[in-house]
């Protein structure tokens, strides 16, 4: 669905192809065709991604998205609601995830028209089955809430969403990748005008924003296939570039999410929110940190130590093996320190930096049935029987909870003295976004809810704006596009650098060890760099594991920036996309360093052991940190749930 050309401007342009993206488009689509009016010009849309989209990461989610259908049992939206205002360890907004929690139900139920095979019930509904930190009667019993297709319902829903949107006439630019957004402004506008107003119900819910500091102008685009680079401007563009978990050596997340829209809105001179919650997944498999969806626990898997005890009512009495992520996490870490791990079967004589999934009450027929996928990633990766064996697992670095500051529209802005500041043009939503629906941690399910129900809600929003301007409403036009060519000449300057073969006085000034056809390459960057966030912030951290990575992240960066290809040719040159994708990683991580420094608390995924305890007095509140890493700090909405103890 490549097209053959690209033009230089579009109405709207979308970048990435995942869950977000995919509902984005039809949301955008379907709300312009419905708009259309006859003598009106067609608004022209484009979603690039820089994988064929069937390949973006949404179609490796496992065990099922969280809705209130109570199709098993009795359940209630505001269950669901206060599940993950606690989950989130009190630093969700709370009108976000009202909105979250209300309209669950009818996300699920849109998917399904679409075409999204859940598993059923005998009686014919969706089944449902348990997730972590899920419950009844506000933090009672643990509730069936997830609907689930077997243990591949993000394959499920990637595909649906394709085949919508091939039905629509969405047109993609595949393996096209972004190099840098461009905005123009950039500022704080001067005016004592709220950007936000109390509602008269005591909720507060984001108005729409005024006063913007900065206008979306485009994009400058690398097109993979042939190795030219494009400058294309847009009225309005939408990031929706997933996470960015290859910020560390053990991971759950697929090669491709190196935190690309992430990066581009901080070198663009943006903030991003919270970045210091990195979830880690509880059990990804033990040597290549593969995940092991959480639906293994619900359907019947116990953690176990060395000594074979099930280690999680000593931690979470109330839950055990389910509750929420960042505790079952911690508490496998525990476990480890205390010398009752083991070590992983393919390496016996190594580390004993895991603890055993015990699958076997679960039974071969119904562990093929439900859990097929994770039955096939343990035979195929670990060479293990889960029907016989013990499977080693240890957490892996699944979820970014924090992201790019948008409101419950999508709209992306900026916090300065004290309000939030609209960038006119510019949405984002999914895992590259920060609302926040999710806070300090994220309970299972609740991502391809978040990804599907708010890109769908960005893309509304999108298409309102491009239906003003056609109609003449609004002057949001790109105008201008001077700065837009001259970044363009930039990257391209940059790209003839790395694709340069013959060493220069100041690739050798930047990176003096560094041979252009040498050993030293951005993959190999990539993997110190994993290693070094590893032991700074996995799980847990202090202010001198912080400082430390952030010495070693800062060599890193001086060794990226003398990076040159192997070979000069730009077309289908992996390496030369490395690089970029190195770069910004590297620009992303001194970001979460400085976050997590700044948070002199624990809370949620954030584990600091020099600060063991949660700060509501100083830190019931939002990190907002630059390029440079200056943080500012952004009230939580509260509505109606004031926080209080966080137990499982």
């Amino acid at each position: 669905m490549s097209p053959a050309t690209i033009k230089s401007h579009y109405e709207a342009i979308i970048v990435g192809a995942g869950a977000a993206g995919m509902s984005a488009a039809l949301s955008l689509s379907r709300s312009l065709r419905k708009n259309h009016h006859e003598g009106q010009e067609t608004p022209s849309i484009l979603v690039i991604s820089k994988l064929q989209p069937l390949r973006s990461h949404t179609g490796s989610a496992e065990g099922g998205i969280a809705a209130s259908l109570g199709n098993e049992e009795q359940d209630d939206w505001h269950w669901h609601y206060y599940d993950t205002i606690k989950g989130s360890d009190w630093l969700a907004d709370q009108d976000a995830v009202k909105i979250l929690a209300s309209e669950a139900r009818k996300t699920v139920i849109r998917l399904e028209h679409e075409g999204v095979a859940f598993s059923r019930r005998e009686d014919g509904r969706i089944a449902q089955r348990k997730f972590g930190g899920h419950t009844s009667e506000f933090g009672g019993k643990p509730v069936k809430r997830a609907a689930y297709a077997a243990d591949r319902i993000g394959h499920q829903i990637l595909h649906a969403l394709w085949q919508q949107c091939v039905q629509m006439g969405v047109t993609f630019a595949e393996e096209w990748y972004v190099t840098d957004l461009v905005l123009d402004g950039i500022k704080v506008p001067d005016t004592d005008s709220p950007a936000e107003e109390q509602h008269k119900d005591g909720e507060h819910e984001s108005a729409p924003l005024t006063n913007p500091c900065a206008k979306a102008r485009g994009l400058v685009v690398l097109d993979t296939h042939t190795g030219e680079t494009h400058a294309i401007s847009a009225d309005t563009i939408m990031l929706c570039t997933g996470g960015a978990g290859r910020l560390f050596h053990t991971t759950s997340n697929s090669w491709d999410l190196t935190g690309d829209g992430m990066a581009l809105a901080l070198k663009a001179g943006l903030q991003l929110e919270d970045i210091e919650f990195i979830q880690f997944h509880p059990t990804g498999l033990g040597h290549t940190g593969i995940l092991l969806s959480e639906a293994s626990r619900s359907e019947g898997g116990i953690l176990r130590n060395s000594q074979g005890r099930a280690f999680m009512q000593d931690y979470a009495p109330g839950h055990g093996d389910l509750a929420a992520r960042d505790v079952v996490s911690r508490s496998i870490m525990a476990e480890i320190d205390a010398g009752r791990g083991v070590a992983d079967p393919k390496d016996p004589n190594g580390p004993r930096n895991c603890v055993w999934l015990d699958m076997r009450g679960i039974g071969e027929e119904r562990m093929k049935t439900l859990l097929p996928q994770v039955y096939e990633t343990i035979r195929r990766f670990a060479d293990l029987d889960p029907t016989v064996d013990l499977i080693p697992i240890k957490p892996t670095a699944h979820y970014t909870m924090g992201g790019i500051p948008i409101t419950t529209q999508g709209q992306v802005y900026k916090w300065a003295d004290g309000r939030r500041c609209p960038v006119e043009g510019l949405y984002a939503a999914g895992e590259c976004s920060c609302l926040s629906v999710h806070g300090a941690n994220r309970l299972g399910g609740n991502s391809l809810l978040d990804a599907c129900l708010f890109g769908s809600r960005a893309g509304e929003a999108m298409a309102e704006q491009v239906t003003s301007a056609l109609s003449g409403k609004s002057t949001a036009q790109s105008g201008d596009t001077r700065s837009l060519e001259q970044t363009l000449a930039t990257r391209r300057s940059v790209i003839d650098r790395i694709l340069d073969d013959s060493p220069s006085e100041s690739d050798h000034a930047q990176a003096p060890d560094t041979n252009p056809n040498g050993d030293t390459n951005a993959y190999q960057v990539m993997q110190t760099l994993g290693g070094v966030m590893e032991d700074a912030v996995a799980v847990r951290c202090d202010q001198k594991s912080i400082a430390r990575a952030e010495e070693e992240v800062a060599d890193l960066d001086q060794t990226a920036q003398g990076l040159k290809a192997h070979s000069p040719d730009a077309a289908f040159n992996h390496e030369l996309t490395a690089i970029m994708e190195i770069d910004n990683l590297l620009t992303l991580s001194a970001a979460v360093l400085s976050a997590s420094d700044s948070r002199e608390e624990s809370r949620g995924a954030l584990f600091r052991r020099d600060h063991p305890e949660r700060d509501d007095q100083h830190f019931l509140v939002h990190s907002m940190v630059d390029r440079e890493g200056r943080v500012d700090w952004q009230p939580v909405h509260i509505v109606d749930m004031p926080p209080s103890g966080r137990q499982y």
